[in-house]
């Protein structure tokens, strides 16, 4: 396997044509695309003594500067053109791995197929480069140039530190080349060592499995009986009491939340109808902060209705109005509060004439709603009647009292009386 670069090599020694140049290489930011590449970079970055220098030599890399470069264990060379006609002959050392680094690398490659898969996709696993010490580190990289600078590294070495990083974006086996074992040897050794843990694995596998004879296994037989299902319990559970941390969730809305799923999977396992299933996100939020003992002024309630209101796009005050419409009359009462409707003729024509008689004369009509300066009743789909309380001149209706078929009785539970 060749690199997507090299005109010809041996496999211990590549040579790269030079790669063109990369406009806006000299800015900020990372000069690779690949995560070793940058690694590579970084490694003479971190030893550098002028910071300088670096600029020019990435400012060099990015404009072409640097000619073909040659690979070969524990070295990159190239000549790279600086301000002179002649241009200078540039090095980078490093050091190569021993035979016992080899061997726990090598190791780690073939005991992970995905690895290997991933260099045959030209790409480098951390765990693998890791195994061994693959990436070079600060001060790993000894830079050496023709020219009279005796910068560390010289504009010219940096240049060539910078291009090396996109020969590695390429083929990560240029990186394995500097560290001392060529593509082809290394490949042939992970094929070799594949080979022989496959021959150990059919050694050791285990006995096959035990079979039935087809007419046995078609036999028509009796299965035993399930056993009962436990018994359902009379009551959901508590949920378990949640501290409160920095960070974590909100210890209320997790007991809500828990307490919720208790009770709906209760209801379920007893009825087989999930009570809440056809509600919309805002009536179920409505019906969540209902649920809550809170009356609203703690400051744990305050954030719920705070929460809840905010994730269904409504107001506080909004939330709050519908918990007191959903702790009158359930769904049935939150629709009496947003639907105002026409309704038949019949119960709600009579309403008039029964308030007259009870010394109500002076509720004015409004489609389903009979209204005072400071009372009204609305006639809700149900067939009920539901009272509601306003300042006096305002609309701002809050529902108050408890329901019922009789308008004069709605209104009585309304007053007090």
């Amino acid at each position: 396997m060749t690199g997507p670069r090299a005109s010809r090599h041996d496999d211990r020694r590549r040579t790269f044509p030079a790669l063109p140049p990369r406009p806006g290489a000299a800015g900020e930011g990372d000069f690779a695309i690949s995560w070793w590449g940058n690694a590579w970079v970084e490694s003479m970055e971190d030893s550098a003594l002028d910071p300088a220098r670096l600029q020019r030599g990435r400012a060099y890399a990015g404009s072409g500067h640097v000619d073909a470069i040659t690979v070969t264990p524990g070295r990159v060379m190239a000549y790279v053109h600086g301000t002179r006609p002649r241009p200078y002959r540039t090095e980078i050392r490093l050091r190569t791995l021993g035979d016992d680094d080899w061997e726990d690398l090598l190791d780690a490659a073939a005991a992970r197929p995905d690895h290997i898969a991933a260099l045959l996709d030209k790409d480098m696993p951390h765990a693998l480069a890791a195994s061994a010490d693959l990436l070079p580190t600060a001060g790993d990289l000894t830079p050496d140039c023709s020219c009279p600078d005796d910068g560390y590294p010289c504009k010219h070495a940096a240049a060539l530190c910078y291009q090396t990083a996109r020969l590695l974006d390429e083929d990560p086996f240029v990186l394995f080349l500097m560290r001392g074992r060529g593509e082809h040897e290394i490949l042939a050794d992970l094929t070799r060592r594949n080979a022989t843990r496959s021959a150990a694995e059919r050694g050791t596998a285990a006995p096959p499995m035990p079979t039935v004879d087809a007419a046995t296994a078609v036999t028509p037989r009796t299965l035993r009986t399930l056993p009962p299902p436990f018994p359902l319990p009379a009551n959901p559970g508590r949920p378990p009491v949640y501290p409160h941390a920095p960070g974590a969730p909100d210890p209320l809305a997790l007991d809500l939340l828990a307490t919720e799923a208790a009770t709906r999977a209760h209801t379920f396992l007893r009825s087989g109808i999930d009570p809440v299933a056809g509600l919309s996100p805002w009536q179920d939020a409505v019906r969540l902060a209902a649920a809550h003992p809170g009356s609203g002024l703690t400051a744990s309630t305050r954030a719920l209705y705070r929460d809840l209101a905010a994730g269904t796009d409504h107001s506080p005050t909004d939330l709050a109005r519908a918990v007191a419409a959903w702790r009158q009359g359930g769904l049935a009462g939150l629709t009496v509060l947003e639907d105002a409707w026409d309704p038949p003729a019949g119960p709600f024509d009579r309403a008039r004439p029964a308030l007259l008689a009870a010394d109500f004369p002076h509720f004015r009509p409004w489609r389903n709603r009979l209204s005072l300066p400071s009372l009204q009743l609305r006639f809700g789909r149900d067939g009920l009647w539901y009272g509601y309380e306003s300042d006096r001149d305002r609309e701002d209706w809050w529902p108050r009292g408890t329901p019922d078929t009789d308008p004069v009785g709605a209104l009585t539970a309304l007053l007090g009386r």
